[in-house]
């Protein structure tokens, strides 16, 4: 093989890594933040509001891949909406309403989701590090989004799918992450957070009630006062997890098939 061909196939696989769609997951490694594609907006709130107001049952409002950084959509209706691969960094979603919204691939980091409603919204692959969803409701929704950081205190998530989903591996173990984040008083019942990484996550007083902790990685969490009746626990791993004060721990379910139950925590 001649050097020039080396060289051709090199570059061959470059265009194609840089022509598959970010669904990986860690992809803040590979991304400079600061650059204008990440920080700004190629539109107002009005212009926003112009699409809005044009949509139909049949055609929703269309983001996708849009620059929406830093604008303030607080309040919005984008029920139903296309954000795929959209770039919110840093956007004000305050009480807007995303029921059934479409956030694959979109980039939300440290944005304002607070109050906001995504009920039966898909978020795959979205990089939500440190962002605010504090009172959000995510009832129904499917998350396999990056949320290291992010505030969900008081959110509901009421049989929403975190868990990892076997059948499509293609890009890695695509989960929801939720490692130091913020879930205290957070309500999950019924939700599938099989292997999901909660390591470092407060859960203090978070309802757990029926939700699915199979295989989850819940090392240095607080679980101070949570509700786990009916949870199953089968696989977890509870290395130096706090479990203080649980609530309905005799009904859980596969609590003594769960790893590492000699390393917790229990003051």
């Amino acid at each position: 093989m001649t050097p020039a061909s080396i060289l051709s196939g090199a570059l061959g696989m470059l265009a194609l890594a840089s022509a598959l769609p970010a669904t990986a997951q860690g992809m803040m490694q590979h991304v400079d933040m600061t650059s204008p594609e990440m920080t700004s907006a190629e539109m107002t709130r009005g212009e926003v509001e112009t699409i809005i107001a044009a949509t139909t049952s049949a055609r929703p409002a269309d983001f996708a891949g849009k620059k929406l950084s830093g604008l303030d959509l607080s309040g919005l209706d984008l029920t139903g909406a296309i954000l795929r691969a959209a770039k919110l960094n840093r956007t004000k979603l305050s009480g807007a309403k995303l029921d059934r919204a479409i956030l694959d691939q979109a980039w939300l980091v440290e944005a304002d989701l607070s109050r906001a409603s995504l009920k039966g919204a898909n978020i795959f692959a979205a990089q939500m590090q440190r962002a605010k969803l504090d009172g959000a409701d995510l009832s129904g929704a499917r998350i396999t989004a990056d949320l290291t950081g992010a505030r969900l205190v008081g959110a509901q998530l009421t049989g929403a799918n975190l868990g990892a989903d076997m059948k499509n591996q293609s890009m890695g173990l695509m989960r929801a992450i939720l490692k130091s984040s913020n879930l205290e008083r957070a309500i999950l019942r019924d939700a599938d957070l099989s292997r999901v990484d909660l390591e470092f996550a407060s859960l203090e007083r978070a309802d757990l009630t029926n939700a699915s902790l199979r295989g989850a990685q819940l090392g240095g969490a607080t679980l101070t006062g949570v509700t786990v009746a009916g949870a199953d626990f089968l696989g977890a791993d509870l290395t130096s997890t706090r479990l203080i004060a649980p609530i309905g721990l005799d009904a859980a379910k596969n609590f003594d098939k769960a790893q590492n139950i000699d390393r917790l925590l229990r003051e």
